[in-house]
């Protein structure tokens, strides 16, 4: 093992310490962890917070449902878990307490584009059985629940992709309810 060494001054007093490759390693690390964090945890400003209600808003018009409103309570949930998900970019819900869209999209996606798949979710409902005979629908079914009153969503680039998480209070998807 090669020690590393550094100079300080303190009250004029030269020290020398030594390093070990161990105490560089596990700082560098520290840092990289602190660093990855900050830049994995970008907040949904102004034009995203719009961009993610005017979505969701269209779709729940569309089927006669009122609008949701952006509750920081929800985003600040949402930026952590999607920093959590920055380290692997895993497709696992974060079990909160809280009904969640999650997805993954491409690095250069906006918006709309992580929304569109929980959209296209929308012909695999059938209203008349309220169920999802053609294939996975409740992502589309959390987004229009009638009393989902508001969302808070973030979005998270790892590796080559975008984790995007939206969280929604109340929740939906209750078995035997409808959403709308």
């Amino acid at each position: 093992m090669f020690p590393f060494y550094c100079i300080s001054s303190a009250n004029n007093n030269k020290k020398e310490m030594e390093f070990s490759f161990l105490h560089v390693s596990v700082a560098i690390i520290a840092l990289a962890t602190i660093t990855q964090t900050s830049f994995a945890q970008p907040a949904c400003e102004s034009d995203c917070t719009k961009e993610f209600l005017t979505v969701h808003n269209a779709a729940r018009e569309i089927v006669g449902v009122p609008p949701v409103k952006w509750n920081s309570t929800l985003a600040e949930f949402a930026e952590s878990y999607a920093a959590e998900r920055s380290v692997d970019c895993a497709l696992k819900h974060s079990q909160g307490p809280y009904g969640e869209n999650i997805a993954l999209a491409g690095l250069k996606s906006s918006v709309a584009d992580s929304v569109k798949g929980w959209m296209d979710e929308k012909p695999n409902f059938d209203q008349a059985s309220n169920s999802c005979p053609g294939g996975e629908c409740r992502h589309y079914t959390q987004v229009v629940w009638r009393d989902t009153t508001s969302i808070g969503c973030a979005r998270a680039a790892c590796t080559t992709w975008m984790f995007v998480i939206c969280n929604y209070y109340p929740p939906g998807n209750y078995v035997g309810e409808r959403p709308y």
